[in-house]
């Protein structure tokens, strides 16, 4: 068995029922991937849509790609005919360009609102007020052809555990606040290779794994 079946496998056994894993595949080359597919794996995140356009190219169609990087509206147009979910949405602006896109192909693109729960300024995405007011926003029946299905966060890369769990605690709660008046909201996507058990602990339905599948990522 080679090295990302036993990965996967030992990721697997760490997953309670219900817990979407997505294998970020991102700077990896098809033949690893294909590597995790042949063992099973079916959703691949990727963070470049052209890095993500050219592997759904070459390979099998029962793929679910996901989107996880921070879109650039000009780029939307490469992906809308295949993507299966957008993970960092994090403006009205976007959410009118998927649509857009989507609309070509006659689609209806699942989106995630990124809310900002990290304290580093690198990191994208709405605060909880701003995330609130776009969901109650009547503009949002114009667009016919997004679904927003739930929220991402992405966490402070740091070994502060406490830190992380007071991260993944905010957006669950802002999570279960919203989810009572905009009962679509399904998916809570948070956690990566180094927090994802304690994101999950917090109420993470997706988690977005890379290096602890594929190994450390070559950026060379």
């Amino acid at each position: 068995m080679s090295t990302i079946f036993n990965n996967l496998e030992k990721v697997k056994t760490n997953l309670p029922k219900g817990v979407t894993l997505v294998a970020v595949s991102k700077t990896k080359p098809v033949s690893t991937l294909m590597e995790a597919y042949e063992a099973g794996q079916r959703v691949f995140g990727e963070n470049k849509i052209q890095e993500m356009v050219g592997k759904w190219e070459e390979m099998p169609e029962d793929i679910e790609w996901h989107m996880i990087g921070h879109v650039q509206t000009n780029k939307v147009k490469y992906m809308a005919s295949f993507v299966s979910l957008i993970h960092a949405v994090d403006s009205f602006k976007l959410l009118k360009e998927i649509n857009k896109q989507a609309a070509k192909h006659d689609r209806i693109i699942k989106c995630l609102l990124q809310v900002k729960i990290a304290q580093e300024d690198s990191k994208f995405g709405m605060s909880a007020e701003d995330t609130e007011v776009l969901l109650s926003s009547d503009d949002l029946n114009d667009l016919q052809h997004i679904e927003i299905v739930g929220l991402m966060g992405m966490a402070t890369f740091t070994d502060d555990q406490e830190q992380l769990a007071q991260e993944f605690g905010y957006l669950k709660t802002t999570f279960d606040r919203l989810q009572q008046k905009y009962t679509q909201l399904t998916v809570l996507s948070m956690g990566m290779s180094g927090d994802y058990p304690l994101a999950i602990s917090h109420g993470s339905n997706m988690v977005r794994v890379g290096s602890a599948i594929f190994g450390a990522r070559n950026y060379s």
